[in-house]
């Protein structure tokens, strides 16, 4: 599937802001001493990220398709 350049910009930025919320999550789950939920967290805002950089360069994967 490819998708169009405004479109990819487009998700680019929803994915960036996926993983801005995911941090502000993750810091409060750290206050409340929720580590394991952090720990989770974390790994999603990871995952967010390098969905945007695969965006980004238009990478591919054949498990989790970077546009979707």
């Amino acid at each position: 599937m490819t998708i169009e350049s405004n479109d990819r910009d487009s998700l680019i930025k929803y994915r960036l802001k996926q993983a801005d919320e995911t941090i502000l999550d993750v810091r409060l789950l750290i206050e409340n001493n929720r580590l394991r939920s952090a720990v989770n967290r974390v790994y999603y805002g990871m995952f967010y990220s390098l969905l945007a950089l695969g965006l980004a360069n238009k990478f591919e994967t054949s498990t989790y398709s970077v546009d979707r």
